[in-house]
């Protein structure tokens, strides 16, 4: 079944990333950054990369088409500290469709979305070992728009704000009044929502093509419709985990959140079964319970007579059947109604008011646990969040206390250059302990990372454990 998921997010200098780095891992390749004078060597990713390719829009300077340059420039244009340097997607291929589909597939997708609004997009197809078990896309786009001359435009420009008269406003310093417009509208959220709509259309298409059955709904469940809790994204290094055999915090989640699916749509099933089995008795024997209703007009039809006249009217049903047909129907639907009696009986539920008053404590409990899950689902995020932080902390906190003690400040400025990617992500994670209130002790922080049960040594607690009667039901639905 396709997977419908698309990540989106933006590489930005603040946070010690880099577009040619970010360029290097996704093609499996060894690139030169200009800006900081270094290697990006992403060589061990070779064998997975299965497809790379630079599409450049038609004003774009025909040297872009080298990785290197596209990219070194891109980031030389940018002067700020806290630039924004590209966009990257990751995107899930359909396993329906064939491999060698999958380039003209990108190809069109990132033409339409991408290439003609005049972005220069850099992608890549990843099928990592083992083959066809997770094939996905990763996409890089340029951030800024380029004139007819092959020249980077500006991200924004400055406009004059104008009075009634249409004469520029003076502000008391003697300066005219301006605000800043952006070039292009890249950025804006509602393109968010054309891109993901754009890969369902893209995928469907292709999904078609290739003979599957199978669609994709790029929508969440709750824009769906769909009372269903979605699973956490565990990511390649909880995945490859998993697949040796190794329980992890957000893998045990994703098998609670599994079980409470499938308990709920057990649950629904059966009872969707009983009412639409009532809803057929009660149709064609209407005249009849109208005449009993007459002679008992409070009283609920009980739901064994009505399974009864569901057989005999089944029954009346396949009289023009073959006699093996006959008997193989009748052989079946015993064992259906036989089912729903034994469900019917501990339960002790015995008319059409019990069967609803049940099946209101029913939606009561499932939407009681998919609150729970999705409570635990958050506080999954912010324990990874807080293993990662205390991770980067023990990692860089050599570099960081050697910067603090340094006394001279240009010694100091000089150390802090060399190591800026060490101190920028040490000070990322100490933000996020200090965020999520988590005592900085080193012992604590030692205590924390020496755990592996992250959830209990936080006490947050993401099992959700299901009640005897609940468990109960999922017995009786799944038998």
């Amino acid at each position: 079944m396709p997977v419908p998921h698309l990540e989106i997010r933006i590489v930005q200098r603040s946070k010690g990333s880099s577009a040619v780095a970010g360029a290097a891992y996704q093609a499996g390749e060894k690139l030169f950054s200009e800006y900081d004078q270094k290697s990006k060597d992403h060589r061990r990713k070779q064998q997975e990369v299965v497809y790379t390719e630079i599409m450049l829009p038609t004003n774009a300077p025909p040297e872009y088409a080298d990785r290197a340059t596209l990219w070194n420039s891109a980031e030389e244009v940018e002067k700020q500290w806290n630039s924004q340097l590209a966009r990257r997607f990751v995107v899930a291929l359909p396993r329906e469709v064939p491999l060698e589909m999958c380039p003209q597939m990108l190809q069109e997708y990132c033409k339409e979305h991408f290439v003609s609004k005049g972005m220069c997009c850099d992608f890549a197809i990843h099928d990592p070992d083992p083959p066809g078990h997770n094939p996905h896309c990763h996409i890089m786009l340029t951030m800024r728009a380029i004139d007819e001359n092959g020249k980077w435009l500006p991200k924004s420009r400055k406009v004059y704000d104008l009075d009634e008269n249409g004469e520029r406003i003076r502000l008391p310093s003697g300066r005219w009044k301006s605000h800043k417009e952006n070039t292009v509208d890249w950025n804006e959220q509602y393109h968010a929502e054309e891109w993901r709509h754009g890969w369902e259309v893209i995928q469907n298409k292709y999904l078609e093509l290739s003979g599957s059955a199978e669609r994709v709904d790029m929508r969440s469940y709750e824009r769906q419709g769909v009372d269903v809790i979605p699973t956490v994204h565990m990511g390649a290094a909880v995945s490859a985990l998993e697949r040796k055999g190794i329980e992890t915090n957000i893998g045990n989640l994703n098998r609670d959140i599994k079980a409470a699916n499938r308990m709920m749509n057990a649950i629904r099933s059966t009872i969707k079964n009983l009412r639409n089995w009532i809803a057929d008795i009660l149709e064609a024997t209407k005249e009849a319970i109208a005449e009993a209703q007459a002679e008992k007009e409070n009283a609920s039809p009980n739901l064994s007579n009505l399974l009864r006249d569901y057989m005999n009217l089944r029954k009346a049903e396949r009289s023009e059947w073959s006699r093996y047909g006959q008997q193989k129907g009748t052989a079946d639907d015993l064992k259906a109604v036989s089912k729903a009696l034994i469900y019917l009986k501990e339960h002790e539920l015995f008319t059409l008011e019990d069967l609803d008053t049940a099946l209101q404590g029913v939606n009561q409990k499932t939407g009681t646990i998919s609150k729970e899950m999705k409570t635990a689902s958050n506080r999954m995020k912010i324990i990874t969040a807080i293993q990662t932080a205390v991770a980067d902390c023990q990692t860089h906190k050599a570099v960081h206390d050697k910067y603090i003690k340094i006394g001279w400040k240009t010694r100091q400025a000089a150390f802090a250059e060399k190591h800026k990617d060490e101190l920028t992500a040490y000070n990322k994670a100490y933000r996020t302990l200090k965020k999520h209130g988590v005592d900085l002790n080193p012992k604590t922080l030692q205590y924390i990372m020496g755990h592996s049960d992250i959830s209990v040594t936080l006490n947050v607690y993401t099992h959700v454990q299901f009640d005897d009667a609940q468990a109960e039901l999922l017995r009786v639905a799944e038998a």
